[in-house]
């Protein structure tokens, strides 16, 4: 058989053909996920009531089997997840309202019992109440859209791996802006991503006003190294080459590496970053630096200084200034609060773990922060969850 030659009318064809496999693909999914979100509707609703029991499901299951026979998925245990996929959901929505109330914030209260009360005296519907039913529409709109766009087997590791609802909003956010796999969303979970999120202290990060938000962790997990005790910076450096897509799936995708060691010349002399990347969302260039101890102030120095290199000799026009994160084996918060006062680069300082930190321990110092923060506090770290 002879070799294909390279066409650009053929490839037109199969981007065409591929961009129709993946509009099906999602249809399928789509219509999956609601049909199992309507029939957990109708079980959740019989059995609250009393009106079904394990007999009356097992029942049903059986029916659907001889009935529709080729039809899988619809067995007792299959059934009951999809009555538990509605009732997660039903939680979730209240989530939802938290965040369109966030998004509307001019709303208030006080400011609603006036408009109803003009529309009862004047009969007339006010610019107030039609704001408030656009923002229903629009919260029913983003939960359909929300529930279809995300697969049912993570769906299904989502309910299984978290219980509480402003987790589950956070990690199908994220499947969406991420676009995980099964494997991927897992071990998410299992790193504990939501808490590391939340954790990510504003004061000590010069990005928190420059870049997205949630777009950086603190700390990072490379429990995939299996790096020995004494471990070099150089053996550090290695170790996330040659594990470079689990690295990307830490920092997050959108990322693309332009390699490491990577040569700036200033003045006579040459200089060598560690790990470079290039961001597409953001557009610049996102320099990864990497200790193997506790943070020191002069480290911040070195990384200011390869950021100018790159922004006066690599960047180019149209991109952002470039983004420096400076990964260290630990760090005093007040140093590095002191470090970052009046430093005007966007970068920060991030530790890194070589092993997974138990979700307990996240757990703790994310409830030990709430009690320790103001209600302005919490207001702005609920924001978070945007």
């Amino acid at each position: 058989m002879g070799k294909i030659k390279t066409n650009k009318e053929f490839e037109q064809v199969a981007i065409l053909i591929e961009e129709a496999r993946n509009r099906a693909f999602h249809k399928v999914n789509e219509e999956l996920v609601l049909l199992y979100f309507k029939v957990g509707n109708i079980v959740s609703a019989k059995v609250a009531e009393g009106a079904w029991g394990d007999n009356t499901v097992d029942e049903l299951a059986k029916y659907i089997a001889l009935k529709l026979p080729e039809l899988s998925g619809f067995n007792r245990r299959g059934i009951y997840r999809m009555m538990q996929f509605f009732e997660a959901y039903s939680a979730i929505s209240e989530c939802f309202s938290l965040w369109f109330t966030i998004q509307n914030e001019k709303v208030s209260p006080s400011a609603t019992q006036n408009s109803l009360t003009e529309n009862t005296e004047k009969s007339i519907v006010s610019p107030m109440v039609t704001q408030l039913q656009d923002i229903e529409k629009q919260h029913q709109k983003f939960a359909s859209a929300l529930l279809t766009q995300i697969s049912w087997t993570n769906h299904l590791e989502i309910f299984s791996a978290v219980k509480i609802a402003e987790q589950r909003l956070f990690y199908m956010l994220m499947c969406i802006k991420e676009k995980w796999t099964k494997l991927e969303l897992r071990r998410q979970i299992q790193s504990a991503v939501f808490e590391r999120t939340m954790l990510l202290n504003p004061i000590v990060s010069a990005l928190r006003t420059q870049l997205p938000k949630n777009l950086f962790k603190d700390p990072y997990i490379f429990e995939f190294l299996d790096l020995p005790d004494g471990h070099s910076e150089t053996d550090l450096e290695k170790a996330l080459i040659l594990n470079l897509q689990k690295f990307i799936l830490e920092i997050g995708k959108g990322f693309t590496y332009m390699g490491n060691q990577y040569r700036l010349q200033v003045g006579n002399k040459d200089y060598y970053t560690d790990l470079l990347f290039y961001h597409r969302d953001l557009q610049c260039l996102v320099l990864f630096e990497l200790k193997i101890q506790e943070f020191e102030p002069e480290f911040l120095g070195k990384l200011n200084f390869y950021l100018e290199a790159l922004d006066r000799d690599v960047k180019r026009p149209f991109e952002n200034n470039s983004v420096g994160v400076l990964l260290c084996k630990g760090k005093d918060t007040e140093v590095v609060e002191y470090a970052m006062a009046r430093n005007t680069s966007p970068a920060m300082i991030a530790d890194y773990e070589t092993k997974l930190i138990p979700k307990k321990v996240l757990a703790n110092k994310l409830h030990q922060l709430v009690e320790q923060l103001s209600k302005e506090d919490i207001d702005q770290w609920t924001k978070k969850l945007r």
